[in-house]
């Protein structure tokens, strides 16, 4: 049964969190939700990592036993590394082109549904990708591009669900948990990939990993309602809670009252956009080829290859978690302005990051160079715990629009970087090759980290929402 707002009663104490036992943390809805949305693209993820290891698995040689009792040496798919840098970006191409539409579909319809399209129909579309890579590469590529597609509906549509579950003291915090599942859907697909390959063969990853996200869409509509008010399992003292938080957060209106031109030509907007680029190239490289750079390179099989290239995702876990609750701590303690302490961990993750990158081709141990990787991609998420949650800071009400645009910028390196990879590693064992790629994803990674320290904010921009009161913008500038 929905709870009205209107049967809350009036509150005269001092606005306290509700905070149920740890042992019964279901308790908290919000907390489920954080849950929720943490599996969920644990899922999503392990459908768009999977192909990183399976296309080592599907273009390598192997031994094959012909009915003659010959054996000679074939691969599943004779496809070269320019084809392979095409496939790999194929998710990307529909991916980039439904963030905007993520925005106003969560907008129009709510975010439950529009979540739950992101991940359950890709999720279907990766249970049939056997069948259209047996039958052409161009088939394979169109099911890639079709979940991209769907998949571009989730982080708009996440940020819908943030500004209506979220209270802004808890915000940094669980954020931190439900994206920490990029990161953990990123280990679980990297290492779990190549044992499945191993085991089942390279089909198995498909029909895994598609199973999994058909599974928790039917779990998410049954436990998931949009906002508190409609919650029939919430608590009432939550849903007091959670309503005087969040009582100056007003939904947008996608129609002609959306502030397009103050969003478009604000400097903070753009100052996230680019970092979220910056950060998406990187981020994008690692994801598709550190597997082939731990095999080819680094000389690793593959199941170590997979295993070796999960480690930085666990470390990046760490972190990230780790310095959502330190940054909300710092804010509650008001020891720097929000503005300074997202410039901090933003502009000072793109930078260390960067110098991780740029040692991790000039070492002359291979230990060593994973424990760099472990180290930029570590620093990639300490400045995610602050970049994720800027839409938020500088327009709650308009958070879906702002971060559809952020996105939209920051998956073409999705595109771009595979492709461009496949061109300038033609011979994946060369490091001199490779060092190439790494060099312009440290560079991007400078450059991030001196944009967003010049215009970088966090304060409420005013064309949010002009009927928010003076004391509401003052508590989220300072």
């Amino acid at each position: 049964m929905t709870v009205q707002l209107e049967e809350i009663v009036e509150i005269s104490e001092p606005l306290q969190p509700y905070i149920p036992p740890i042992w019964v943390f279901w308790r908290a809805r919000r907390y489920v939700m954080a849950l929720m949305i943490f599996i969920g693209l644990v899922n999503f993820y392990t459908l768009r990592i999977n192909l990183s290891i399976g296309i080592v698995a599907m273009t390598q040689l192997s031994n094959v036993t012909l009915p003659n009792g010959t054996i000679i040496l074939e691969r599943p798919f004779d496809w070269d590394t320019k084809i392979q840098g095409y496939v790999l970006s194929a998710f990307f191409y529909g991916y980039v082109a439904t963030q905007l539409f993520g925005g106003y579909l969560s907008i129009k319809f709510g975010g439950k549904l529009v979540f739950a399209a992101g991940i359950g129909i890709p999720s279907i579309l990766t249970l049939l990708s056997p069948l259209m890579a047996n039958i052409n590469v161009y088939m394979f590529l169109l099911i890639r591009i079709l979940e991209g597609s769907f998949g571009g509906l989730i982080m708009p549509c996440h940020h819908t669900l943030v500004s209506k579950w979220y209270p802004p003291a808890e915000r940094t915090r669980l954020v931190a948990i439900g994206i920490s599942g990029l990161h953990v859907g990123t280990l679980i697909a990297l290492c779990l990939s190549s044992q499945l390959i191993f085991y089942l063969g390279w089909q198995s990853i498909f029909y895994f990993f598609g199973a999994g996200g058909c599974i928790w869409t039917i779990l998410w509509l049954i436990f998931i309602s949009d906002s508190p008010s409609e919650d029939p399992r919430i608590n009432v003292h939550e849903l007091i809670y959670l309503t005087e938080s969040l009582k100056n957060t007003k939904q947008a209106k996608f129609n002609q009252e959306v502030p397009w031109i103050s969003i478009l030509t604000s400097k903070p907007v753009w100052a996230k956009a680019i970092a979220t680029f910056c950060e998406g190239w990187a981020n994008y490289t690692l994801l598709t080829e550190l597997p082939k750079f731990m095999k080819y390179c680094l000389n690793f099989d593959l199941s170590k290859a997979g295993a070796l290239a999960a480690l930085p995702y666990i470390a990046e876990v760490v972190s990230l978690l780790g310095i959502g609750h330190l940054t909300d701590y710092i804010i509650s303690k008001n020891y720097f302005s929000i503005t300074i302490i997202r410039k901090i961990f933003t502009s000072g993750g793109f930078l260390v990051s960067s110098l991780f990158l740029i040692l991790s081709v000039h070492t002359l141990s291979h230990i060593v160079t994973v424990c760099c990787l472990i180290g930029a991609v570590a620093f990639t998420g300490i400045l995610q715990s602050s970049l994720l949650v800027n839409s938020l800071d500088l327009a709650p009400n308009y958070g879906a629009l702002t971060v559809s645009l952020s996105n939209t910028l920051g998956t073409i390196p999705g595109i771009i970087s595979p492709i461009l990879t496949g061109y300038l590693v033609t011979d994946e064992s060369s490091v001199e090759e490779w060092r190439i790629v790494f060099y312009i994803t440290a560079g991007l990674y400078l450059f991030g980290s001196i944009y967003y320290a010049c215009f970088g904010s966090a304060k409420l921009q005013s064309w949010d929402n002009p009927e928010i009161t003076s004391d509401f913008k003052e508590t989220h500038q300072h």
